[in-house]
């Protein structure tokens, strides 16, 4: 009798569901030290391209924090800086698409890539944004339902009011500790949705379920190693922030070519990898 190997065609009895379901693979530190020199590789074949998508969401972060002041809605300034790089995810699908053209040695200019990325909308890309922006609207509803309980009797007219009221009083201190517990919550949710998610979507043709649920089971797999890498993307994203968010034209383009990598080493390619069931 023959033994059945990996790579045999799936039971007939199988979802379509299930024969979407990728293999996923063990990753380990070398993964990510190995995909973060071939995403600044990538970063330094097209600088100015890829530079391109970083300056544009820079400028949006700029420009949305400079609605906030003239709003007055200055107690929305943190945690809309803190919370702004949640959909970076999304807004790298254009650098998702030119390491894999790079990967495959295909050249390409804007037209190509601009057109990737406006297809999109006619496929599941679409539900992992909304994904994602719900997340960050969940992120900004809860910390102004903790600002209003806790920080209720504080007053501060002014952006330097506010951070001397969150960070030098006890209800602040309190408001960060909520704060920081919650959005800790929501970043390891999103990321565990997404690190994946999103290249893989732009990859092959799979509904966004499917894709969200290999990403969760490559984090659950492989929960160390991809807590390192969350860890990293949370710094350098963070640190990024403090240059009036021009930190982010370098570090969004090589974090976005970087997870493309991460991706290619940790979900198996559709015609390489065996197919597994969904528990």
């Amino acid at each position: 009798m023959a033994s059945k190997t990996a790579g045999s065609t799936p039971p007939d009895n199988l979802t379509p569901q299930q024969r979407a379901m990728p293999k996923v693979n063990n990753v380990t530190a070398g993964d990510i030290t190995a995909s973060l020199k071939a995403g600044f590789s990538d970063f330094l074949a097209r600088p100015i391209m890829s530079g391109f998508f970083g300056l544009f969401y820079a400028v949006f972060g700029i420009l949305f924090v400079w609605c906030l002041v003239w709003l007055g809605k200055i107690w929305m300034i943190i945690p809309a800086a803190v919370g702004f790089p949640l959909v970076a995810p999304f807004a790298a699908a254009g650098l998702y698409e030119m390491s894999r053209r790079l990967q495959k040695g295909e050249s390409f200019g804007w037209p190509e890539i601009l057109t990737v990325i406006a297809n999109q909308r006619k496929r599941e890309m679409g539900w992992m944004a909304f994904v994602t922006l719900f997340i960050f609207w969940v992120w900004v509803y809860q910390v102004r339902l903790w600002l209003a309980i806790i920080l209720q009797n504080a007053s501060f007219s002014d952006f330097d009011g506010f951070l001397n009221t969150v960070f030098f009083t006890p209800q602040g201190w309190t408001f960060l500790a909520i704060g920081t517990c919650v959005g800790a919550t929501l970043s390891a949710v999103l990321f565990s949705l997404t690190v994946v998610a999103m290249p893989m979507l732009l990859d092959r043709e799979t509904n966004f379920v499917s894709a969200m649920l290999t990403s969760i089971r490559v984090v659950t797999e492989n929960p160390l190693v991809m807590l390192t890498w969350a860890a990293i993307i949370s710094v350098a994203m963070l640190l990024s922030l403090v240059p009036a968010f021009l930190g982010l034209i370098f570090t969004l383009p090589i974090l976005g070519h970087t997870t493309w990598h991460l991706y290619r080493r940790a979900v198996s390619p559709a015609e390489e990898g065996s197919i597994q069931s969904s528990p």
